[in-house]
């Protein structure tokens, strides 16, 4: 499905960053180790590499990946790029100083159970989550996400499967976005920025 979702001439999402990872720029410090989950097209993994992480980015799709090596290519960054599948990833126990995890709502709740402690595992103590999604309330817009609300992220659920993190920002919020055709017009979103302790 994600590689006839991604088999296009344009990029789906468009190749500027996640506004969301854009407002965390002071967190992104260079020489950092980052994952960045389910990336697609790569836009974020190479924004990442650009602010001079040391990134290492996954996805399922084969033509997702093709289009962000191009990406990264392009704007001259180097990202390590796997192909892999996310309920078959291995989660490296402290591995990376930061996950980004950015509009991967695609998992049914149990998957998303296993991804958020493997989120948790894979981080240095000391690293930082950063996760963002959409809430119900996307529902009612139809401009991005999915259309099935045990798929959408509310604070409750976030401050629950993330409650042995410290919790530096949880917010629900609505914003027009403008991320390529995937994601186009006024959105209810929801922003995690944790950290895990050392």
């Amino acid at each position: 499905m994600w590689d006839q979702r991604f088999d296009r001439e344009d990029y789906l999402y468009g190749t500027e960053p996640s506004q969301f990872l854009v407002a965390q720029t002071d967190l992104l410090r260079p020489g950092l180790r980052a994952l960045a989950v389910a990336d697609g097209e790569g836009r974020n993994a190479v924004y990442l590499a650009e602010r001079g992480l040391a990134v290492t980015a996954m996805d399922s799709s084969r033509v997702a990946l093709a289009k962000a090596r191009t990406l990264a290519t392009a704007r001259a960054v180097e990202v390590d790029f796997q192909h892999a599948d996310l309920q078959h990833w291995h989660w490296a126990p402290e591995a990376y100083d930061l996950v980004a995890a950015i509009f991967i709502q695609f998992a049914e709740p149990a998957l998303r159970s296993a991804i958020f402690a493997g989120m948790q595992q894979t981080l240095a103590p000391g690293g930082l989550l950063l996760l963002h999604g959409f809430t119900p309330a996307q529902l009612a817009y139809g401009t991005g996400g999915p259309p099935c609300a045990e798929l959408l992220y509310t604070p409750e659920l976030l401050r629950d499967a993330f409650a042995e993190l410290e919790i530096l920002r949880l917010e629900a919020y609505e914003l027009e976005l403008q991320e390529g055709t995937g994601h186009a017009g006024p959105a209810a979103l929801i922003d995690l920025v944790a950290r895990k302790p050392f």
